[in-house]
């Protein structure tokens, strides 16, 4: 793994560079899915072959959820205004979703198509030209996935991650539709066409589930990693006037995240001096996570009166 794979981490890539990458991976996976999605309505059409429609189907949904995609890290990594003071991050996560429920949807619509043409099997036709439609499209998507790990490997931008699941599904599912074509055409199994297509339809359900997941935990504020917390927590204390670090809070929101925690301090500083330590201890972290958004309280060790709702207290 290189190292910027593992300094990669929410937060850890400033939001102008953030958007620069997602941006253009984001416009260079709607290309690739345009392409594709023209390349397999015109082989679907020849051939008539119901893994073939599934692997149109897919690819379509590909093409939408990059649309989302293509708009939503625009979005997200658009400065905060008066009436989203904590910015648009968010949008990240609802594109994901918005995948996910596009995925889930396709994957239904293709097993009731898989059920129907099982029951009444049909020859598949043309089958060299879709099995030539289908290299260009390994060959094409393999481009495409390899440009978008090296994206995340500097940002975890979860429409970006969500539209990479898209399309490592879309490689498994694509040999599977040379499989069916060759075993349907060249060696007369016309069951094995629906089989493969069903088969690709639960591999849609399983992708959709695991991109709603993900979008699910940054909707609902899932704390970063233990490894991000534990390194704020060392860089927040790396000064001898801390005393100690308590009540961290943290939530990722498409490129930024927002950190909060309480400082121990001497109770007998000025208020100018409990600045000074506020204002550096933010700094180091801000270093480090230059998209975070953080809010430091300062407390006098010993002295400090409990204070705060006990409703958003979580055990350590």
């Amino acid at each position: 793994m290189s190292h910027d794979a593992l300094d990669a981490g929410p937060g850890r890539v400033e939001p102008d560079k953030a958007k620069l990458i997602t941006g253009r991976i984001t416009a260079l996976s709607v290309s690739v899915a345009s392409v594709l999605v023209i390349a397999k309505v015109i082989a679907w059409w020849l051939s008539g072959s119901v893994a073939m429609l599934a692997s149109l189907a897919d690819s379509a949904l590909d093409l939408c959820a990059s649309l989302i995609a293509f708009i939503a890290v625009r979005y997200a990594a658009s400065p905060a205004d008066e009436e989203h003071r904590y910015g648009h991050g968010k949008a990240e996560a609802l594109a994901s979703l918005m995948q996910a429920m596009l995925v889930a949807l396709s994957a239904g619509l293709l097993l009731r198509e898989a059920v129907g043409r099982f029951l009444e099997p049909a020859a598949v036709t043309a089958s060299g030209l879709a099995i030539a439609v289908m290299a260009v499209s390994i060959t094409l998507t393999l481009v495409l996935v390899w440009a978008q790990t090296e994206a995340l490997k500097r940002t975890e931008s979860l429409a970006v991650s969500g539209d990479r699941a898209h399309y490592l599904s879309d490689l498994g599912a694509n040999v599977a539709v040379i499989a069916a074509l060759v075993l349907s055409s060249g060696l007369g199994v016309n069951r094995a066409d629906p089989l493969i297509g069903g088969a690709i339809a639960l591999w849609l359900f399983w992708t959709a589930f695991d991109v709603g997941r993900h979008a699910y935990e940054n909707l609902m504020d899932r704390e970063l990693p233990d490894e991000d917390r534990d390194r704020i927590l060392a860089l927040a204390g790396a000064d001898d006037r801390v005393l100690g670090v308590h009540q961290l809070r943290t939530r990722a929101s498409g490129p930024f995240v927002h950190i909060q925690m309480h400082l121990d301090l001497e109770p007998a500083l000025s208020l100018t001096e409990a600045h000074a330590i506020v204002v550096a201890a933010e700094r180091r972290v801000m270093d480090e996570f230059p998209a975070a958004d953080v809010l430091i309280h300062p407390d006098p060790k010993g002295e400090a009166e409990p204070h705060g709702n006990v409703y958003f207290e979580a055990e350590e």
